[in-house]
């Protein structure tokens, strides 16, 4: 009976033991689930040109919810809900009862477009959520900057190509319905040159760190020179103001640092010999976009017809400054407004600082500001030793990226474009995040004390 009850018990624990191996297991491959479906759903929605078509915006939505149902199964799995504060959740918060107040109390022109663009918001929160609770270590960020790297000279190497043997089609297949100023898989090229902002910084940080060697930074410095290339032959002179101000914001951070002078020079150097290289290839057209601001070519808005649309859009704030005309109404609400005659149909107000305060009012471009306040000021507290520490370069990479984006605003709507805004989002969330952490060093096992040995007793003083 008593071996009976022991092999029972032995066996319980043994089951109770392979269901826990089992609960592990599922865990961490949940766990590389929602990291690595978060980071390829921001790699999807350029190649699905851009997630602006109803089926690839449902893609975008439904994949951020579903990635985070996949963390809330392994919170449960782990009996456990720990989350990790990011310093950027509270303005996000703010604006997000900001919206809902435009819905509950019907202050927005259009609740139905209000309603979708407040569900694509909750996406890019989604996934800056994300993000945040499951980029934890260094390791996964190299690995990320690597698999960044590999994906932008890929995305930049196709436009490459189209460029050369163009045929009016995205991807030589897709025919746009609208039109446009096809570069890569973009219809408009400003917003490919968006997704080049956030993405060259990578590869060029790589390049300057003590991370790598030799080899892989000439490799990282090739992938942003096709990269930074590719702006200038998209056309976008909102996208090479932008770059320009990225490449000064890197050699101020060098200079302030007293890094190395001569880094901060060949990074100038090497703008100077691309410019000068990229006006020879370009030709004629790339000298005379570069140098024009009021012409219209390739069925683009003109310079002066967007500071039109600019002085309307000031004219949608005055008649509602409180809190707008609801989140994603602009079309909507801007013909009442609109000043000039035109054949294009005006859906967005090319200047996105303006288009928020127009929609949200002067609470929702306070909250913005108070996004951006709380942004730089923790990603300058963590590029310090940004040559050598893994963190403090991921953090430079995505500051130089959203700085890039938040320039080329002021002339583009690059930020309602969903593939670039849930970048841009994600990116701000990882810079202002806690530093990451360092793989933990396995400590030594402490070998057991030898077994003291015990004083034999004679047989005849035993009782």
């Amino acid at each position: 009976m008593h071996t009976h009850r022991h092999s029972h018990r032995e066996s319980s624990l043994h089951r109770e033991k392979r269901a826990e191996e089992k609960r592990q297991t599922l865990s961490a491959n949940l766990s590389k689930a929602v990291f690595f479906g978060t980071f390829g759903l921001l790699m999807f929605g350029p190649a699905a040109f851009g997630a602006v078509e109803p089926w690839s915006i449902f893609c975008v939505e439904a994949g951020a919810l579903l990635l985070t149902l996949c963390w809330f199964a392994k919170q449960w799995l782990d009996n456990e809900l720990e989350v990790r504060s990011n310093p950027l959740f509270p303005p996000m918060g703010v604006f997000a009862a900001l919206v809902a107040v435009q819905l509950v109390f019907r202050g927005s022109a259009y609740p139905h477009d209000t309603w979708s663009q407040a569900l694509l918001y909750c996406a890019y929160a989604m996934l800056c959520f994300l993000s945040s609770q499951t980029l934890l270590r260094t390791a996964q960020a190299r690995q990320l900057a690597w698999m960044f790297c590999v994906y932008g000279f890929i995305v930049a190497a196709l436009a490459l190509l189209q460029g050369i043997a163009p045929n009016g089609k995205l991807y030589w297949v897709r025919e746009p319905r609208l039109g446009g100023w096809i570069y890569g898989s973009y219809v408009n090229h400003n917003h490919y040159a968006g997704l080049m902002e956030l993405l060259v910084p990578i590869p060029l940080v790589l390049a300057l760190t003590r991370l790598a060697d030799r080899k892989e930074r000439i490799v990282a410095a090739m992938a942003a020179a096709i990269m930074v290339g590719t702006i200038f032959l998209s056309g976008s002179r909102g996208g090479i103001l932008a770059i320009f101000f990225e490449m000064v914001l890197l050699g101020v951070v060098l200079l302030r640092q007293k890094k190395t002078t001569r880094i901060a020079v060949g990074v100038g150097g090497f703008a100077v010999v691309l410019i000068g290289l990229l006006v020879w290839l370009g030709g004629k057209e790339l000298t005379t976009r570069l140098t024009s601001i009021s012409t219209e070519a390739h069925s683009e808005i003109s310079g002066g017809t967007r500071l039109s649309i600019d002085r309307d859009t000031l004219h949608m704030f005055r008649q509602r400054p409180l809190l707008g005309w609801g989140l994603g109404t602009f079309p909507v609400v801007y013909p009442q407004f609109r000043t000039f005659y035109t054949n294009f149909f005006v859906n967005q107000a090319h200047n996105d600082y303006l288009q928020l305060l127009a929609e949200t009012g002067v609470l929702g471009f306070a909250t913005m500001v108070w996004f951006v306040i709380v942004l730089y000021r923790k990603a300058l507290s963590k590029i310090g030793n940004w040559m050598s520490d893994v963190g403090g370069a991921v953090t430079l990479a995505c500051m130089l990226g959203f700085s890039g984006i938040l320039v080329h605003s002021f002339f583009d709507f690059n930020l309602e474009i969903p593939a670039n805004a849930a970048l841009f989002y994600v990116m701000c969330t990882v810079a202002a995040a806690p530093p990451l952490r360092h793989r933990s060093q396995k400590r030594k096992p402490t070998p057991a004390p030898a077994p003291q040995e015990q004083p034999v007793i004679p047989a005849t003083e035993v009782v």
